[in-house]
């Protein structure tokens, strides 16, 4: 018998429904419309068909819909029609208008998500945009839906989940190590602590999700040209260097601080796997300049496989057919090669216990 028989069958991908004044029911539909040009995976989303009915009137959009009433009904009819599994209620969204009475069905969406992949009848989690916002004012307690996915994964029985984001294109993947608070905060918040979690975190998840061996981590500097000796700050010397020399011992491929301004250039690009930036501009406007369609948002650390577009709801372009579906296609391709790619290094753990 093959070693490919002893594989298990592909389930398919859950994609959630997003906000759906956004344009994620639009992205949804063209990316199943272009499932055969890209090799996309059966995947199925979890929103209302009705959302997918209107979007007939708009040129080009109009696609088959197929109601399931289970996962493994979507890999049956994925390759004729856009396999959706109903929410338990209605969705009546105006395009581009977010309303939070829609905020149950968002989250319930994302919850749904999760618990199927828990159940081992989904392969992993594609989240569609959703916006904070709608979400507080129904009283969402989650900074976005990074933290509310750590907390979902904490019922998995892992006792603490800390979640690290990396956005990864087919030329570049980086790492903010702060994201979300002010820049004269960035100092601050950074310790030495804070980056060995965050480098392991990254070591171990390239290593299962994306089949590297000995992954390279690339550390950026605080300061310009990464302190200069102290020159320009000391956070390199206090902070960065004891901690990247702490991963080194512990046998983590990892090498820093390096200047920022010359980090991002094609041939350093060359010299590693992923970066880790100090702030959240530090590490996402590279990619973004080199990869603003193409970029996709990933979330290391969880027991699970989760992507995302790396944009956001875009309510100004809602309802008008203007959507691209180019990063929501490269979140479903690499959500599926990276569910693979865990699936081929738990097989290889088996075998070697």
């Amino acid at each position: 018998m093959s070693s490919s028989q002893f594989q298990k069958p592909a389930l398919p991908i859950a994609l959630t429904m997003g906000d759906p004044a956004g344009i994620g029911p639009e992205i949804t539909a063209l990316a199943w419309k272009q499932r055969q040009h890209h090799g996309l995976s059966p995947f199925f989303v979890l929103s209302r068909k009705s959302l997918f009915s209107k979007l007939a009137s708009l040129d080009g959009f109009k696609i088959p819909l197929a109601t399931i009433s289970s996962p493994a009904q979507a890999t049956e009819v994925f390759s004729n029609a856009l396999p959706i599994l109903e929410l338990p209620q209605e969705v009546v969204a105006m395009a581009g208008k977010p309303d939070p009475s829609n905020a149950d069905m968002i989250i319930f969406s994302i919850s749904q998500a999760v618990d199927l992949v828990k159940k081992g009848e989904a392969a992993s989690v594609v989240t569609n945009p959703i916006n904070k916002h709608v979400l507080y004012e129904a009283g969402f307690e989650f900074p976005g839906h990074t933290e509310y996915l750590a907390k979902l994964a904490e019922q998995w029985g892992k006792q603490a989940v800390r979640p690290v984001m990396m956005l990864a294109s087919k030329q570049l993947r980086t790492v903010p190590l702060t994201i979300h608070i002010p820049l004269s905060k960035v100092a601050e918040h950074l310790t030495g602590a804070l980056i060995k979690e965050t480098a392991r975190i990254i070591s171990n998840d390239l290593i299962r999700y994306f089949g590297l061996k000995s992954p390279r981590i690339s550390v950026a500097g605080l300061n310009p040209h990464a302190g200069e000796n102290g020159a320009m700050g000391t956070a390199e010397m206090d902070i960065i260097e004891p901690a990247i020399s702490t991963l080194k011992a512990e046998g983590i491929n990892i090498s820093g601080p390096h200047p920022a301004d010359t980090l991002f250039h094609a041939a350093a690009r060359k010299t590693y796997d992923v970066v880790i930036g100090m702030y959240h501009d530090q590490a996402l406007i590279p990619i973004k300049t080199l990869s603003f369609d193409e970029g996709v948002n990933t979330t290391l650390g969880l027991p699970f496989v989760r992507t995302s577009p790396d944009h956001g709801t875009a309510y100004d372009i809602a309802g008008k057919g203007l959507a691209r579906p180019t990063s929501l296609i490269e979140a479903l391709k690499l959500a599926s090669e990276m569910s693979r790619q865990s699936q081929i290094f738990d097989n290889a753990t088996e075998r070697a216990e």
